[in-house]
């Protein structure tokens, strides 16, 4: 016998009994199901059984970790229906490319997906839901995975598994479709009862529960402007011969580096002239509102844009909107007694209207400065009266919210959204999250700048996410362009300084879970130096060597 522990008391349980049947004990005990368990210290999945005595505790969908093992298994799901319903189809044509809010956009490399095909798409998942058609895992010697890849027609995870240190790799199989995904799945297909498919363009939306509501499917929204700016990048990265790792590290591998990082950089300055041409070409426009999520690369995108606003006659004044917080005494606090700096709230927007307003009105004005050592908003003498050819570059996270300038006329304004909108997948069936690289970003960044650790940023990300979708998400459709700010070879030169930080956080600290997931993640990626990366590159903002003052 098995002895069990949970919650200080013990039980017995025959040997060979899986986590999931132990796990049907304790399901009354949380409100979401559980999708993982923690056993000894370490996430297992709960098709595995334990081979000695065990202290144990769940994860639910509730759970960061849980709700990625149910999208995960929703997608085999999916990618196991389409390889019944259109065997002629090759598994690697198929790829998950990027997600539209809580949906998921999947497109079939030459083949237009009717309504009628994901109607009968989503008809096979529901069926497979109901048998609770079982998935299998093995690990298996990497020889024999890559021919098992090869015969699958998954050349994509056959060029990934080259550049795979380890021995063995992880296959799952739901009966004849093998498939390799990157971190934990659930027993069978009756995990992931809740999902819709539609489709959408000329391939189709999953959508999914959120961990917030993980057995609620809200309705697909467009995004237009989103869809078209990743749409873009995924195009720009086939042209490049770049749609997953495996390909940027075949290029890496023959000497193509420094090319690829001139081309992508040429692409972001043609995109970033583009724009200051769009703006000058406006009449009356003297307010640039630049938003977007956590490290996006804002400021080094405002001083870029500055320069090409230059080019055309312009006299671009950067100012940041953090400048316009309130002193810390009058700063609202959050539920948990935190000041809370990312609601609208914290910003003076009265002071910010007034002075604005002035300045259209050819008023001179004096403008603040915020200190944040001292937590007080200064006056420094910097006076600003606009000429016919000033234009103000405003910067901050409510820029594209009308109730931040709510008394400048719309036709003054020019609204930008920037955020590192990743198109590469590790491979066709497993994304990238946006969030992911932004997270490696801030995490180096803060490293480099403030001395903060790893631990630090990853224990604040759930906070900055919660105000980027209460703040930010929201109005970036009211933008009048997009700027996508990532690199496709930035995760290789991000590799370097974001390891040596994750490894720095022990397996005793609640953080460990996802600085394990992360680095996993980056092994994936064969390193690079930053010698040959511009001083003007956005990637600079957060390893160091930037011209601009970042």
């Amino acid at each position: 016998m098995l002895h069990i522990k949970y919650d200080g008391k013990v039980y017995e349980y025959a040997e060979g009994t899986t986590y999931e049947e132990i796990a049907k004990d304790f399901q009354s005990k949380y409100a979401a199901r559980i999708a993982l368990v923690i056993a000894n210290g370490k996430i297992r999945e709960l098709l595995k059984a334990p081979e000695r005595d065990t202290e144990i505790s769940f994860l639910t969908y509730a759970d960061d970790a849980g709700h990625k093992s149910y999208v995960r298994t929703a997608t085999m799901v999916l990618m196991r229906a389409m390889y019944d319903i259109l065997p002629e189809v090759h598994p690697d044509q198929i790829k998950v490319e990027f997600s539209i809010g809580k949906g998921y956009y999947i497109s079939v490399r030459g083949v237009n997906l009717t309504e009628a095909i994901v109607a009968k798409a989503e008809a096979r998942m529901r069926e497979l839901v109901e048998l609770a058609e079982p998935i299998h895992k093995q690990a298996m010697p990497k020889d024999e995975a890559i021919a098992i890849f090869v015969q699958m027609h998954m050349q994509d995870k056959v060029k990934l598994f080259r550049y795979r240190r380890s021995s063995t790799i992880n296959v799952y199989n739901m009966g004849s479709y093998y498939d390799y995904y990157y971190g934990y799945m659930l027993p069978h297909a009756g995990y992931v009862p809740y999902f819709s498919l539609q489709a959408y363009e000329s391939g189709m939306i999953l959508n999914l529960p959120d961990k917030e509501a993980p057995e609620v499917v809200s309705p697909f929204e467009p995004r237009k402007q989103l869809f078209t700016t990743l749409s873009q990048a995924t195009d720009w990265g086939m042209k490049l011969g770049i749609d997953t790792v495996g390909d940027l590290n075949d290029q890496i591998c023959e000497g193509k580096l420094n090319d690829l990082i001139l081309v992508q950089e040429a692409l972001q300055e043609r995109r970033i002239g583009e724009i200051a041409k769009d703006i000058a070409s406006r009449d009356g426009v003297k307010f640039v509102m630049i938003a977007g999520p956590s490290s996006s690369g804002k400021t080094t995108f405002s001083h870029r844009l500055s320069i090409q606003l230059r080019t055309l006659g312009l006299v671009p004044h950067p100012i940041a909107l953090d400048d316009y917080f309130k002193n810390r005494s009058e700063t609202p606090r959050d539920e948990n007694g935190d000041y809370n700096f990312e609601c609208l709230e914290a910003l003076d927007v009265e002071q910010f209207n007034k002075d604005m307003s002035d300045l259209l009105a050819g008023k001179e004005v004096e403008l603040p400065t915020f200190n944040f050592k001292t937590g007080m908003r200064e006056y420094r003498g910097n006076v600003k009266k606009l000429g016919k050819d000033d234009i103000l570059v405003l910067e901050g996270i409510h820029g594209l919210n009308d109730a931040m300038s709510y008394s400048l006329p719309n036709s003054s304004k020019y609204k930008i959204y920037i955020s590192a909108l990743t198109s590469l997948n590790i491979d066709e069936h497993n994304r990238i999250p946006t969030t992911d690289g932004r997270l490696i970003r801030r995490m180096v960044r803060d490293a480099r700048t403030r001395g903060a650790s790893a631990k630090r940023t990853i224990q604040m990300w759930p906070s900055v996410r919660k105000g980027e979708e209460e703040n930010i998400f929201p109005y970036q459709e009211k933008a009048d362009a997009f700027f996508n700010s990532v690199l496709i070879y930035e995760l290789a030169v991000l590799k370097q300084f974001a390891e040596p930080l994750l490894f720095n956080i022990t397996e005793e600290e609640p953080e460990y879970y996802e600085a394990k997931r992360l680095l996993k993640f980056l092994e994936y990626f064969l390193g690079v130096s930053t010698e040959h990366l511009p001083n003007n590159s956005i990637v600079r903002e957060f390893v160091g060597g930037s011209c601009f003052p970042v």
